[in-house]
């Protein structure tokens, strides 16, 4: 009976182990998913477009890629892309940095987690 209860202790604790990695997994998919309906009309993943790519964003200092045309008002903002910057960025672009280009927001912040989720994969190991 007791070898019954360890085999189960040890089993249920490995399916959580697993739900957890699973987690994630299935938030970076979701973003990737919003990111293709959202953001790749603008967007792409390794070259500037219409906004700038967005692989290696996080970390990156703010209009920092060499001959992309930002805005004055990006161009003259001090910062970096991180989690909480872009969560404010994508709540409200004009809110975050006044006189910006972007006209896009996403108001849920589960969509917003998400995206970060996946944007912060195109960074890793950079």
């Amino acid at each position: 009976m007791l070898a019954t209860t360890r085999v189960l202790a040890l089993l249920a604790m490995t399916m959580l182990q697993a739900g957890a990695r699973a987690a994630p997994d299935r938030q970076v998919a979701r973003g990737q998913e919003l990111w293709k309906q959202r953001c790749a009309e603008c967007h792409a993943v390794d070259s500037d477009e219409t906004g700038p790519r967005h692989r290696g964003v996080f970390g990156r200092k703010v209009a920092s890629i060499k001959g992309y045309d930002y805005s004055p008002a990006l161009r003259q903002s001090r910062g970096q892309w991180d989690a909480a910057a872009l969560d404010r960025w994508l709540a409200d672009p004009e809110q975050f940095i006044p006189g910006q280009n972007m006209d896009f927001k996403v108001a849920d912040p589960g969509e917003r987690a998400a995206l970060i989720s996946y944007l912060q994969t195109l960074s890793a190991g950079k």
